[in-house]
């Protein structure tokens, strides 16, 4: 599904623990990290399609996690031109994403990289806060300041 506009409407996930650190995958077979994200499928409000890839990508059940808060817009990001599939209809030029950031509520143990066919991510660890920013794909990098600056005040949420 992609919007007018060209941009895949997309959830993405930020997964803190107790100590304030995020779920950091590592993309299968690729040296590539980012957090857990996804499409939005038709007739899917923004909150199912986070817990359904949560399911898919991180193994975890809606019961693991809180939900902390959630970006109030949606923030886009351009693909590089060399990743714009031109032969497609629609052409999609990137996603816009709605945020949401999860309190893990459950063990790290519920944690299954594996639980979809294709799996996502073969890898993780807990990082700290502003780390993704530096390390994620470059025309990601301010969508993720933008969702970790919008969403840092649901943190301290968590800790209480």
């Amino acid at each position: 599904m992609i919007d007018q506009d060209g941009y895949r409407p997309n959830v993405g996930i930020i997964i803190v623990n107790k100590e304030g650190k995020l779920f950091w995958g590592k993309r299968v077979h690729q040296d590539a990290w980012q957090f857990p994200q996804g499409g939005i499928r038709e007739n899917e409000t923004p909150q199912q399609a986070v817990f359904r890839e949560l399911k898919e990508e991180v193994g975890l059940d809606p019961s693991d996690v809180r939900v902390l808060g959630r970006t109030e817009d949606w923030l886009c990001y351009d693909l590089p031109k060399h990743l714009i599939r031109h032969n497609s209809t629609p052409v999609c030029i990137g996603q816009k994403q709605i945020w949401f950031m999860l309190g893990l509520e459950s063990d790290v143990s519920r944690i299954d990289l594996n639980r979809h066919d294709t799996p996502e991510f073969e890898a993780w660890d807990w990082v700290d806060y502003w780390r993704p920013v530096q390390e994620v794909v470059s025309f990601k990098q301010a969508v993720y300041h933008r969702a970790l600056t919008e969403l840092q005040q649901n943190i301290e949420i968590f800790w209480r």
